[in-house]
């Protein structure tokens, strides 16, 4: 479950922690917003036990980061009420021009102070969780690192008047070796080496994440229904939302992940905006990714594809990049629904 804070008044004193890799600022104000302690921890479980466990509980304010979940999960299990910010809506730090950890721990105090709800507050996932997604991610490091390797290869190639045959990235060590020029089989054996062996951690990757579902998250099956769902998505998209009911309605899911227009709308003016990119960016990418499979040559019949096609007219690739962003935000909202009602899905319902 997502950390959250206790429920209760604020406290008179408001603590706002700048978090660092190595030092931590914090300041803290009264409930006049008088600074009245200024000081530096260690980044560490230890000194940070020891700063904040003595009561009474106080409201602690500290932006998203790399160190925010597990501090954000110490300070809550120490009886303190926790705000995470998000740092898209702490403009008054992003944009100041004296910026530095000093100011920044005494803005997120004020800040705090005032009204908590400026902070846009983030949930940040339970412990168990994080972990399992730390899996996804690493095996998305991988890819990554594959794709990279086999761009260097093929522009490599390309820049000798050469051009490596169109393959799948599962069979590009196998299938590339041939092709290359004779001058740069030394150079780039061992790049198809080592794209060979991250094609074998990848599938082993792909294995620990059927069976983390298939043990540990038996609801994933109820996502991978949907065409173009399969067990990294579903996963993904579990672990990521973490707790269904932390969203009113299904169709919420859909800003929560970034695939909403921004909104700028002032008088009779109201300029078509790209997405927000809110959110997590790997489960956006991924459902971006089963939209493409939704719409394109191979996807099935089905409802969702039905009313994708209707944006997408022949000729037309803003339309076409339009209604795939839509598919996407469709499915969200579709997979969260199946999540939280546990229906059969039917892939033609609306048409029947």
């Amino acid at each position: 479950m997502p950390e959250s804070a206790p429920a209760g008044t604020p406290s008179e004193r408001t603590i706002g922690i700048d978090v660092g890799d190595t030092w931590s600022q914090i300041c803290v104000v009264d409930a006049n917003g008088t600074v009245i302690e200024e000081a530096r921890v260690r980044t560490t479980t230890r000194a940070m036990q020891r700063r904040f466990a003595a009561p009474p509980a106080r409201r602690v304010v500290l932006e998203v980061g790399t160190h925010s979940p597990w501090l954000s999960r110490l300070l809550v299990a120490l009886g303190h009420e926790v705000i995470v910010a998000n740092p898209g809506r702490v403009r008054l730090i992003a944009a100041s021009m004296t910026k530095h950890d000093r100011g920044d721990a005494e803005h997120l105090a004020r800040l705090g102070r005032i009204d908590p709800a400026l902070l846009a507050p983030v949930r940040h996932r339970g412990a168990p969780a994080q972990r399992d997604l730390a899996v996804i991610r690493a095996r998305d490091s991988l890819v990554r690192a594959r794709t990279g390797l086999i761009n260097h290869a093929r522009q490599a190639v390309k820049s000798q008047g050469g051009r490596l045959p169109p393959c799948a990235a599962t069979a590009f060590a196998r299938k590339a070796l041939p092709a290359i020029p004779d001058a740069l089989v030394p150079v780039l054996t061992p790049h198809l080496t080592v794209i060979a062996d991250l094609t074998a951690q990848i599938a082993q990757a792909d294995r620990d994440i059927v069976r983390l579902g298939r043990k540990s998250y038996p609801e994933t099956q109820l996502l991978q229904q949907v065409a173009g769902v399969g067990p990294l998505i579903a996963l993904t998209f579990i672990l990521t939302i973490d707790d269904p009911d932390r969203f009113p309605t299904s169709r919420a899911v859909g800003a929560y992940l970034g695939l909403v227009p921004r909104q700028r709308a002032s008088g009779q003016r109201q300029p078509q905006l790209r997405i927000t990119k809110a959110g997590d960016h790997l489960l956006r990418r991924l459902l971006i990714g089963a939209a493409h499979y939704v719409l394109g040559p191979f996807g099935p019949d089905t409802d969702l594809r039905r009313w994708g096609l209707r944006y997408a007219p022949p000729g037309s690739r803003n339309a076409k990049k339009r209604a795939i962003t839509a598919v996407a935000r469709r499915l969200a909202v579709l997979l969260h629904r199946l999540w939280v009602t546990g229906e059969v899905y039917e892939p033609l319902r609306q048409a029947a």
